[in-house]
């Protein structure tokens, strides 16, 4: 069975070296669908509660929603670091507080202090899927992840995973030690 949840992101990036509108700066409102898949948990009846999801996707989401992405060789991307250092929010501001956990994987880099997110591809909506689910996979046992964004909308498949240990009390996914982060359950050896 599933369980699934929606996000609605804002963000502006552009397609560098694309010959075409998207070649410009430009904003959207995407919407994300994450899909995760296990066995319904006796305890809480659930597979995984979707607020559960939501607060686990947040955590690495949030840095994208209302947030400038480009691609890292971008000529664009040094400008605006050098206009954020002259304004005095390049390592933040009590304002932002939008931000998210910074992060760094092959596919991008969060910087939550300035509300930037440099990938190595152009974000496209099949870029954005790549990087969400290389996020994701091992806090969620992720099988679908849909992306839409202005008039583009993709969508992949994921093989789910082995059945993952969740806490028989809220139904959440327990950490390695075997507790849980949200209740405190602990499974016993």
């Amino acid at each position: 069975m599933r369980s699934m949840t929606t996000f609605d992101l804002q963000y502006a990036h552009r397609f560098y070296g694309f010959k075409g509108e998207a070649q410009y700066l430009h904003g959207h409102t995407g919407t994300l669908t994450i899909e995760v898949e296990d066995t319904i948990n006796e305890g809480v009846n659930m597979i995984f509660p979707c607020n559960e999801i939501k607060k686990t996707a947040w955590d690495v989401l949030r840095n994208f929603d209302h947030a400038l992405v480009l691609r890292e060789d971008d000529p664009l991307l040094p400008a605006v670091l050098d206009v954020y250092t002259k304004q005095g929010i390049r390592y933040g501001h009590p304002q932002n507080t939008m931000k998210g956990k910074a992060f760094k994987t092959e596919l991008a880099t969060a910087y939550p202090d300035c509300r930037l997110v440099v990938t190595k591809e152009t974000m496209t909506v099949e870029g954005f899927i790549k990087i969400v689910y290389d996020l994701l996979k091992d806090k969620l046992n992720i099988v679908k992840i849909t992306f839409t964004s202005g008039d583009n909308k993709g969508s992949a498949d994921f093989a789910p995973r082995s059945t993952m240990n969740r806490c028989p009390l809220c139904g959440i996914t327990l950490n390695e030690q075997g507790v849980c982060p949200k209740c405190g359950y602990k499974k016993e050896s």
